[in-house]
């Protein structure tokens, strides 16, 4: 009888243990959602490979996207464009899918003819933030050549304003020429300001909102070695933008005003960088895989 309630006793201390275990994982996990804030909220996710040194190209890898749905928002596209000063973002998911409906062959013929759009009813789900998972061998100090890195697009950041990051977007069209294209040849420079997804006729496609920007010559600029870009825009002085593909995202961008003769306002807060000044330099000694790509 000692022997059996000793082993039940036992038995009663391993369960209570692995209680107290759960449960201070729980704990754990959560003060780390709220310390971290946004950094744990629905992401988009997608590897990414690139190429070593020694060849001095990008190579636009197919991307595996997987979705958290935690807390995902879903919307009508026309409910949302207000909000976010993108009254034509409905137009713009349209012109998306002709694009993405349309063959190679066709794409001529597509652009060309501006009413034969898609019809588009359907929500979209908002996420606030992708994270690029990638191998990158040539990083000689990093473990193992793995790298991630996170890009965001969310209307308030840690309790302030919101954060808008840059991205490497692949703009090359056909393959035989993306194969040739090197350094910023085959890259253009946009500002995410929505990261979304939606389904049409079964397919799923993962989406960003982007600003466009458009390189000031044909050649980086010879006293710093970096490529200039200013933003772009139509007539009316609104941004030029799209939406395009996660696929067509190579990896986070970053961007340094380029200054003039006055000084900058003391009351210009860092958060307002990227909508105050005419020109930016795309900062290719950011990293080392930047310094790789934008040649």
């Amino acid at each position: 009888m000692t022997l059996l309630s000793s082993d039940a006793t036992i038995m009663q201390i391993r369960k209570l243990t692995q209680t107290m275990i759960m449960t201070l994982t729980t704990v754990l996990i959560m003060m780390a959602t709220l310390l971290l804030g946004q950094q744990c909220w629905p992401m988009l996710t997608w590897q990414r490979r690139l190429v070593s040194s020694s060849s001095r190209t990008h190579a636009a890898a197919a991307c595996a996207c997987a979705y958290s749905n935690f807390t995902a928002k879903r919307i009508y596209p026309n409910l949302l464009a207000d909000q976010i000063g993108q009254p034509d973002l409905t137009s713009l998911i349209q012109h998306f899918l002709r694009n993405q409906c349309y063959s190679d062959s066709d794409s001529e013929s597509s652009s060309s003819a501006s009413s034969d759009l898609p019809e588009f009813y359907e929500k979209i789900t908002l996420y606030t933030s992708a994270v690029a998972t990638f191998y990158a061998p040539s990083d000689i100090s990093g473990i193992g050549g793995m790298r991630y890195e996170r890009i965001r697009a969310v209307d308030t950041w840690r309790n302030g304003p919101g954060r808008y990051d840059c991205v490497f977007v692949s703009t090359q069209v056909d393959s035989d020429s993306d194969a040739s294209a090197k350094g910023m040849d085959g890259f253009d420079i946009a500002r995410v300001r929505l990261f979304f997804s939606f389904k049409h006729d079964g397919v799923v496609y993962p989406c960003a909102l982007v600003h466009w920007f458009k390189r000031l010559g044909d050649s980086p600029d010879e006293n710093t070695g970096m490529w200039v870009v200013e933003p772009e825009v139509h007539e009316d002085g609104t941004r030029f933008a799209s939406v395009i593909h996660l696929d067509s995202m190579f990896r986070a961008a970053h961007l340094m005003p380029v200054y003039g003769n006055s000084f900058v306002p003391t009351y210009l807060s860092y958060t307002h960088t990227l909508d105050a000044f005419r020109a930016y330099y795309v900062n290719k000694y950011i990293d080392h895989q930047a310094f790789e790509i934008a040649f």
